[in-house]
This record gives C-alpha cells, structure tokens and sequence, in this order.
C-alpha cells in the first residue's frame, strides 16, 4: 500500500459538530431520536499530539480489509510502535503503511493484511525507519 498524500493537521481548526446520543442500527431501521448528548470535535478527539500528528492518504489493497484504498490515516511520530502496530515506514525513499512484527531474536517484518502480499524482512542493509503509527483510519465510502 503506497503513500499518495501527506498532509499537516490544521492546529487552528476546531469543527465541532453533535453528537447524537441514539445508536443506528445496521439491520431494522427504528425510530429516529432528536436528542443531542454533546458535541465532538475530531481534531481534539482524533489528535493527541498535533505538533507530531500528520493525515496520510493511502493507495493500493495490500492492507485490505482492514484499511481501503484512498483511506485517510491519522499517524502519531511520538507514539511509540510495538509489536503489532500499524506504522508507516521508510525504506530507501518510499514509503508504506505495513503491520509491524517483531520477533524476540531482533528481526523486523513488516506485514500485509492481504495475503496476497508477501511478508517484507528488514535486514541490516536496508534504509529503514518507523516514521509513525498509524492512530486512526477514516474510510471513505
């Protein structure tokens, strides 16, 4: 899955929009519910460190179903990467979003959620940097 767009969260942007206190449900539709319980805004709810906060929209399968192609991630640089985050990395010049395995001997892998995509092993020579997890994915459907 390649990276097709970085992009810096507007820190002066505040969008705050209501926050109905109804469930829907995805089978029955059932009686709508004209009660607000509060007011959400994304940028506070969604980015915990804006300084190191980025938005980046993806392109390709390789982590389907999990995350679609054109989904907009939201990835933390401060926020440590453990074994099995999802990260966007650097090897060489490109970038990619890819599960992070780390084995107890020292080896890194980084993983596809579509099988169809073998896993990449990084190795001593490799250009390489975790340069953030992923924190959230907004779909667009």
């Amino acid at each position: 899955m390649e990276i097709i767009g970085v992009y810096l969260p507007s820190r002066s942007t505040r969008l705050s929009r209501p926050l109905v206190a109804c469930r829907v449900p995805a089978g029955f539709p059932s009686p709508a519910q004209d009660y607000v319980e509060g007011r959400i805004d994304l940028n506070r709810d969604l980015v915990k460190h804006p300084l190191a906060t980025f938005y980046i929209r993806v392109e390709g399968d390789s982590m389907e179903p999990r995350i679609h192609e054109g989904a907009l991630l939201i990835v933390d640089r401060m926020v440590e990467a453990t074994e099995g985050s999802i990260v966007i990395v650097r090897i060489g010049t490109d970038f990619m979003v890819k599960r992070l395995h780390l084995e107890q001997d020292g080896q890194i892998w980084l993983l596809s959620e579509n099988p169809a995509y073998a896993p990449i092993q990084i190795t001593e020579e490799m250009d390489f940097e975790v340069w953030g997890r992923v924190m959230n994915a907004i779909d667009f459907l």
